[in-house]
């Protein structure tokens, strides 16, 4: 049996490119790159709806609309995933890769795969929220303007995973 190799983009070249755009970001926007910022509005906006009466009484909801009056929908990050989400199914309908299926090692089950990876981003979540950002905002955007918290972000960010991957790797090697 033939299993044809997939072909990725090279990542140096991928680096290069994501520093043109976070470049561009930065020349054209005045901001950097993020994407926590861009949950943190669709949540906003979900309650909102939902439970307008409860999102005043709620201190995250109502901080976060004092902050940014108008639509929390129409904010510069979340035209920005919008772009990246859609940018990545083009690539994936270009590529042949749209797929449902969920890549794991053959030690677990899809299931466990999925439950390590809604995990990992809610912590990762929590995290963004606890330092004000994600790793593209607090880091790379911190980084490309020298700023000393975004190299502290990076090692930290990086430092934690080298630390636990020898306990979870077994989950995709």
């Amino acid at each position: 049996m033939e299993t044809k190799k997939t072909k990725y983009l090279n990542p140096y070249i991928g680096g290069v490119l994501l520093g043109i755009v976070l470049l561009a970001a930065n020349f054209i926007s005045g901001r950097g790159l993020g994407a926590s910022g861009a949950m943190k509005s669709v949540v906003v906006s979900s309650i909102t709806t939902v439970a307008p009466s409860s999102s005043e009484k709620m201190g995250f909801v109502k901080e976060f609309r004092d902050a940014h009056p108008g639509n929390p929908m129409k904010t510069w990050l979340v035209f920005e995933m919008t772009g990246v989400l859609v940018g990545g199914f083009i690539s994936g309908a270009f590529a042949g890769r749209l797929k449902l299926k969920v890549e794991h090692s053959p030690k677990i089950t899809s299931k466990r795969r999925l439950l390590f990876a809604l995990m990992g981003g809610m912590l990762f979540g929590f995290g963004a929220e606890l330092g004000r950002g994600c790793t593209s905002g607090s880091a790379l955007s911190g980084m490309a303007v020298l700023s000393l918290g975004g190299f502290i972000t990076m090692v930290a960010i990086f430092g934690t995973a080298y630390a636990t991957a020898y306990f979870f790797r077994k989950n995709w090697i």
